[in-house]
């Protein structure tokens, strides 16, 4: 498996969605040949400049329609099958808030978790990890149905979320998560945070997410950033998802300023470049 060495360089996480109804429209599972379409995208990312491959079966769009356990491992099982058979030299990651199967997309070859409820949807999720030493990502999420609001154009975001204080209650809420993972056994040096932009946040909380980023590091942990043609963007510059590349490589940028180890997106190439330059001016 690939060793990261953070600090060193800005990693580049590369997003497969086996789903029918991912909100920037690159759902695989409509694909023909799903296997064959999984495969193809996952070479182009690795020679795109992509450090790790996300796998995910279940949208966490605003308005997504929740899949049974069933159904998430028939998606992402033979793909993360498939891709660990490569040997290429890539971190496969399943983005997966159930224990059931992020431990069946272990035995089938991932090597991360990416957690979106941080252990709070499912609490044996942090023994599954710690039993096979797996790196675990927990990200922040506050997101509820009632706050959701969809737009045709530029689709789903939260509204009417309330913080008393945004950037020290998301640390705090993170700090519980990370308490969970370790007293279930999970290393410190295997866990990595996310703040969890676009997931019960308004656009405003958002923004401000991004601009005091910095204030996370202090945690002591990986900072992994997603930040990728999310609904922040579009409802700022009024773009709908194909058109947010701009906004995303601001927002990577930023975000590698700011002190993001990890940018998981959905253009590998052109962030990739990005990163590599700002890597160069600022590392």
């Amino acid at each position: 498996m690939k060793s990261l060495s953070f600090g060193s360089r800005t990693y580049i996480m590369g997003i497969l969605n086996i789903t029918p109804d991912s909100f920037s429209g690159d759902g695989l599972l409509n694909q023909t040949d799903l296997l064959q379409a999984a495969r193809r995208q996952a070479l182009d990312f690795i020679a795109a400049g992509a450090d790790i491959l996300d796998i995910g079966g279940e949208s966490t769009r605003p308005g997504a329609q929740p899949v049974s356990t069933e159904e998430e491992m028939s998606r992402v099982l033979p793909v993360i099958e498939l891709l660990a058979a490569l040997e290429a030299d890539v971190i496969l990651s399943v983005d997966t808030y159930k224990s059931e199967v992020a431990e069946a997309a272990l035995r089938a070859g991932a090597d991360w978790i990416n957690d979106v409820w941080a252990l709070r949807a499912d609490p044996l999720m942090a023994e599954v990890a710690a039993r096979h030493h797996a790196t675990l990502i927990l990200m922040h999420n506050r997101s509820k149905p009632s706050n959701a609001q969809l737009e045709e154009r530029l689709g789903g975001r939260y509204v009417g979320i309330e913080y008393q204080n945004l950037i020290e209650d998301i640390c705090n809420e993170l700090l519980e998560s990370v308490r969970l993972a370790q007293l279930a056994g999970v290393p410190t040096d295997r866990i990595i945070l996310d703040p969890g932009i676009g997931f019960g946040k308004t656009v405003d909380q958002n923004l401000e997410i991004l601009r005091r980023l910095d204030e996370f590091k202090k945690l002591g942990f990986p900072l992994l950033l997603g930040v990728s043609r999310k609904s922040f963007i579009g409802y700022t510059l009024n773009l709908p998802p194909d058109q947010r590349l701009e906004g995303t490589l601001a927002a990577c940028v930023i975000g590698i300023q700011r002190g993001a180890d990890i940018l998981r997106v959905h253009d590998v190439e052109a962030v990739t470049r990005a990163a590599r330059m700002t890597d160069a001016i600022l590392r």
